[in-house]
């Protein structure tokens, strides 16, 4: 995108929101970098550059923008529709791996040499892994600046930095402002000053329409893990350093996100997941265009634009929940999972809510009796089987994960067929072209508009809706009454 200038320029002399997290847009008299839809008079076409990402523009030399916080744009929805090299490195970064593991760890987790990731993301970003970590950071300092009355030097270290000085030079340099004149300026309101708690608002790029993505979580949702209390959905989180919990309101430009955290380290890796779990990245008004092409879509996409598709803050979480969702009803797959959260489930504390355990890990699945689970016994071997790859990590569900690969591995285990690891690349692997045409839901809404009714040729048809098939069957799964496409009253 930011090497169509002309594009560019048309972008932000309109302030179009709808390319925030594109690209950016540096001013070269200023040394200013901007979101496109900036308030801000535009500057004359001359005096613009564009770069693809916040790193990218502070490794130039630009600082952030005061007035549209152009660190605080949605995330590129690329890196939740590609699965190549790029885009495997950037989910990884968002969840945090350079600062845990450092860029080894990184290249170790996608397969390739720490030469080949810096080259590549040089390539297409403008700025190489520890870059791109740093400007991670430093969104992570403000955030922790403005929201919290925590000491600086807690915040340095909360948000990745390894000394003081670090985090103080780096706060001026990407904000032009010293980290106590940032404090200086935060809005100074209750809830942003409650010890222990986080009040932040997500952006995303509009339409969202909220009703099947909160529905559907609300809906499934495990008792003691998730519940939907005062208009919130609200779970428990499994961090790399501890534990949390978030609540999750939709507004009509936001989603107000309130968390509270064992240790603020985790606040990036809470974030991340819980954008990757709301799909916010994505970029509704082109799936909603390419899907509108389709006569039969249309009047679907035009009732209720900008569905996105529900997913997950826990990929081993959701491929056991799948398994335990097969040929039974969303409330008796509630029931089985609720039933493993009390037995293996580490508890935590919730003052405010009903949230009583984590969901259990796989290491702790795959120590459990299986004559203990109330199934028949063939899922019981997919359920022990699935939990023990997991556990072993001959299967690895992440977000550095290879889509077609992990399919594969998935079908390979006794028990999986189609429907379960389609939906398990939809809403764990994220893929937005997975597909589920055996699924009961897809195949009445395939009747009632008059679609195919094999599987074969529902998915010849549903070809013309590729790379967004992921996205189609949010609509289709709408034509039907069940409670997943309704918010909770």
């Amino acid at each position: 995108m930011h090497t169509d200038r002309a594009r560019c320029v048309r972008a932000v002399q309109s302030k179009d929101a709808r390319f925030d997290g594109w690209f950016f847009t540096a001013v070269v008299t200023t040394r200013i970098y901007c979101r496109p839809s900036c308030p801000a008079v535009p500057p004359k076409p001359e005096n613009m550059t564009f770069y693809p990402s916040a790193a990218a523009c502070q490794q130039a030399g630009f600082r952030a923008c005061k007035r549209c916080r152009p660190d605080t744009s949605p995330g590129s929805p690329q890196w939740n529709q590609r699965a190549d090299l790029v885009a495997r490195a950037m989910r990884l970064i968002a969840d945090g791996v350079v600062d845990r593991e450092g860029v080894p760890g990184l290249a170790a987790r996608l397969g390739y040499s720490s030469r080949q990731v810096e080259r590549q993301l040089l390539a297409e970003l403008g700025a190489g892994p520890l870059a791109l970590a740093r400007a991670q950071r430093a969104q992570t300092a403000r955030l922790l600046i403005e929201t919290t009355a925590l000491p600086m030097a807690e915040i340095a270290f909360a948000a990745g930095f390894s000394s003081i000085r670090t985090f103080n030079d780096t706060v001026r340099e990407v904000f032009a402002l010293a980290p106590s004149e940032l404090r200086a300026r935060r809005p100074r309101t209750p809830a942003a000053l409650t010890p222990g708690v986080l009040t932040l608002r997500l952006p995303f790029r509009a339409p969202l329409n909220p009703d099947n993505l909160f529905g559907h979580l609300a809906a499934t949702a495990v008792p003691g893990v998730e519940e939907w209390r005062d208009g919130a959905y609200r779970r428990t989180l499994r961090l790399p350093y501890g534990h949390g919990i978030v609540g999750l309101t939709p507004r009509p430009d936001h989603i107000a996100c309130r968390l509270t955290l064992s240790d603020l380290r985790d606040l990036p890796v809470a974030i991340s997941r819980c954008r990757r779990m709301l799909d916010l990245d994505a970029d509704p008004v082109a799936v909603d265009d390419h899907l509108r092409t389709d006569p039969v879509l249309a009047p679907l996409v035009d009732k209720a634009p900008g569905r996105r598709v529900p997913r997950t803050v826990d990929e081993a979480e959701f491929a056991v929940r799948a398994v335990l969702g097969q040929q039974v009803s969303t409330a008796a797959a509630r029931t089985h999972a609720a039933r493993l959260v009390l037995a293996h489930g580490e508890p935590v504390e919730d003052p405010e809510g009903g949230l009583t355990h984590l969901f259990p890990s796989p290491e702790a699945l795959a120590g459990l009796d299986p004559e203990t689970l109330a199934m028949p016994r063939t899922r019981r071997t997919t359920f022990t089987t699935l939990v023990t790859a997991l556990a072993e990590e001959s299967i690895h569900l992440g977000m550095e994960s290879d889509w077609q690969e992990t399919r594969e591995r998935l079908l390979a285990l006794p028990g999986f067929g189609p429907w379960t690891v389609d939906v398990i690349a939809m809403r764990a692997l994220g893929d937005p072209d997975a597909f589920l045409p055996t699924d009961l839901g897809i195949r009445r809404a395939a009747k009632e508009l008059g679609l195919p009714s094999t599987s074969a040729a529902l998915t010849a048809r549903a070809a013309a809706w590729r790379p967004w098939r992921a996205y189609a069957v949010q609509y289709l799964w709408a034509t039907d009454s069940h409670p997943i496409n309704f918010l909770p009253v």
